[in-house]
C-alpha cells in the first residue's frame, strides 16, 4: 500500500442478518418484509433467504473464519424479527433469538473480535409494515423500544452500535421507487418514509443512551461519488442537488445542519408533515459515522425531472466495472472520505462497507481466484488510507462482504464475499482477496 495505516486502526469484514443468517422462521422468529417479498417471488430467480449461508447454524465454524482472516471487529446486524417477532414489545421477547446474539457476541469477544451491532438492516418486522411501515410515524416508537431492548440485553457484550443502515436505500428502493420492499411509489411516500427514518433513529439514540452509559454509537450512510457532467452552472447544480440526495440526506440534520434544502429544494415537502421538535430529537451527538461506498456517478442537468434536476449518465465507454456493473473509480472514495472529515461535528469516520461483486474462478484444487476483487480492495484501501494520512478521521475499515450471499433482489448470482459459500454444501472457502486482506492485516 502507499499509505501506511494509522496506529491503532480498525479492521474489519461486514454482513447483515437476512443475508446470512437462514432459519428464516426457526425459534420463534417472525417474518419480515423480505420473507414475504421473496414469496412473492421478488428475488431474482425467485430465490430467498430462508437459508442464505445457514450462518444461524454455522455461527462457531464461521467465527472461526474470522479468526483466521486476523479481523480486529465484525460489524453484523440484529434481526429485529428474530428478537420482537412482532416488532414491539407487546408481543414479547424473543429469548431464543437474542441468545442467539449473545453467544454470537461471545464468540467473537474469546476471539479477540470487537462486535459492531447494526440494529437496523433493512428487515422491518412484516407486522410493523402492515401498520404503515417507515410510513407511519408511529414507527419512531417502535424502534426506539426495539434499540433499547438490545442494549439492555446486549450491552454488557456490545460496545459499539449502529442504529440505521443505508436510509436512503430503503426509503428510496422501498418506498420511492418501489424496487425494494414494500414496492411503494411516490415521491411524498419516500419523503414521509425518510423522515421518520431520521426521527425514529433519534429517538433510539435517546433510548439507548438511557439504559446504558459509554456507548459508542453511530449510524451508517451509504454514498456516491459525483462529478459533473460539464462546468456550465447547470450542471454543477445538478451536481449539487444530486450530492444532498445521495450523500447530504441522512448526514446533515444528525449533525445540526438541518435538511439540505439550499441544494435540493424538494426537501421542503417534509415541512408537511413534521412536527415540532422533530428536527431536534434527530440531531443526535453520534460518536462516529459509518461510510458505505462503492462507485462513483456522472451528473448532468435534467429539467424533465424537476423535483430533482439531475440524471445520472451511463457508466463512461470503456470504464473498469464491477459484476453489478458499476464502475471502479478510486479516486472517489478518498473525495467522498474527505468530504465528511470537514464536517466539524463529526467526531470519527468508519468505512463500514467497500467491496466488489466480481466474477470468480474456482479452480479444480478449490482455491477461488478473484483477482479483481482483490485489485478493487488494494486501490480503494489506499484511497481511504490517503484520505487517513492527508487529516481524515478515518478510524477503521470493514470489507463488505466476509461472505458472498443473498445480493437481495439480485440473489445468489453476484458474489461480494472475501470467503466463497458453496450454496448447495454450504461449504466456506477463503478467497485469494481475503488471504491478501488477512496479509495486509498482519502487516
Amino acid at each position: 500500500m502507499s499509505f501506511p495505516a494509522p496506529a491503532n486502526f480498525l479492521w474489519g469484514a461486514a454482513t447483515a442478518a437476512y443475508q446470512i443468517e437462514g432459519a428464516h422462521d426457526a425459534d420463534g422468529k417472525g417474518p419480515s418484509v423480505w420473507d414475504d417479498f421473496s414469496r412473492r417471488g421478488k428475488i431474482k430467480g425467485r430465490q430467498s433467504g430462508d437459508r442464505a449461508c445457514d450462518h444461524y447454524a454455522r455461527m462457531k465454524e464461521d467465527v472461526g473464519l474470522m479468526r483466521e482472516l486476523g479481523l480486529g471487529a465484525y460489524r453484523f446486524s440484529l434481526s429485529w424479527p428474530r428478537i420482537l417477532p412482532d416488532g414491539t414489545l407487546r408481543g414479547g421477547l424473543n429469548q431464543a433469538g437474542i441468545d442467539f446474539y449473545k453467544r454470537l457476541c461471545d464468540e467473537l469477544l474469546q476471539s479477540g473480535i470487537r462486535p459492531f451491532a447494526t440494529l437496523y438492516h433493512w428487515d422491518t418486522p412484516l407486522a410493523i409494515e402492515q401498520q404503515g411501515g417507515w410510513q407511519n410515524r408511529d414507527i419512531a416508537l417502535r424502534f426506539a423500544d426495539y434499540a433499547q431492548m438490545c442494549v439492555a440485553q446486549l450491552g454488557d457484550r456490545i460496545k459499539d452500535w449502529i442504529t440505521l443502515n443505508e436510509p436512503l436505500m430503503f426509503t428510496l428502493l422501498g418506498y420511492g421507487l418501489g424496487y425494494f420492499p414494500p414496492g411503494k411509489f411516490g415521491r411524498r411516500s419516500f419523503l414521509r418514509a425518510a423522515h421518520h427514518a431520521l426521527l425514529a433513529q433519534g429517538c433510539a439514540a435517546q433510548a439507548m443512551r438511557a439504559v446504558r452509559v459509554g456507548l459508542h454509537l453511530g449510524t451508517t450512510i451509504s454514498t456516491v461519488a459525483g462529478t459533473a457532467h460539464s462546468q456550465r452552472p447547470r450542471d454543477q447544480r445538478a451536481l449539487a442537488a444530486h450530492d444532498a440526495l445521495f450523500n447530504r440526506l441522512f448526514v446533515d440534520p444528525i449533525f445540526g445542519d438541518g435538511y439540505p434544502t439550499d441544494a435540493l429544494p424538494c426537501l421542503r415537502r417534509i415541512e408537511s408533515f413534521a412536527k415540532a421538535g422533530d428536527l431536534e430529537t434527530i440531531r443526535q451527538p453520534f460518536d462516529f459515522l459509518g461510510v458505505n461506498h462503492y462507485s462513483r456517478k456522472v451528473v448532468k442537468s435534467a429539467r424533465y425531472l424537476p423535483w430533482i434536476g439531475f440524471r445520472e449518465k451511463r457508466t463512461p465507454r470503456g470504464a473498469e466495472r464491477t459484476a453489478m456493473g458499476w464502475e471502479v473509480y478510486p479516486p472517489g472514495f478518498y473525495d467522498i472520505l474527505m468530504k465528511f472529515s470537514k464536517y466539524e461535528a463529526i467526531p470519527a469516520l468508519y468505512v463500514t462497507e467497500n467491496g466488489a461483486a466480481t466474477e470468480d474462478e474456482v479452480a479444480a484444487d478449490g482455491a477461488v481466484h478473484d483477482a479483481a476483487r482483490q485489485s478493487y480492495l488494494q486501490r480503494y484501501i489506499d484511497q481511504a488510507l490517503r484520505a487517513a494520512h492527508d487529516g481524515g478521521k478515518l478510524r477503521g475499515y470493514f470489507v463488505w462482504s466476509l461472505f458472498d450471499n443473498l445480493e437481495w433482489r439480485e440473489g445468489y448470482d453476484k458474489r461480494f464475499g472475501i470467503v466463497r459459500v458453496d450454496f448447495q454444501t454450504m461449504q466456506r472457502t477463503i478467497k485469494d482477496s481475503g488471504r491478501w486482506y488477512a496479509k495486509l492485516i498482519r502487516g
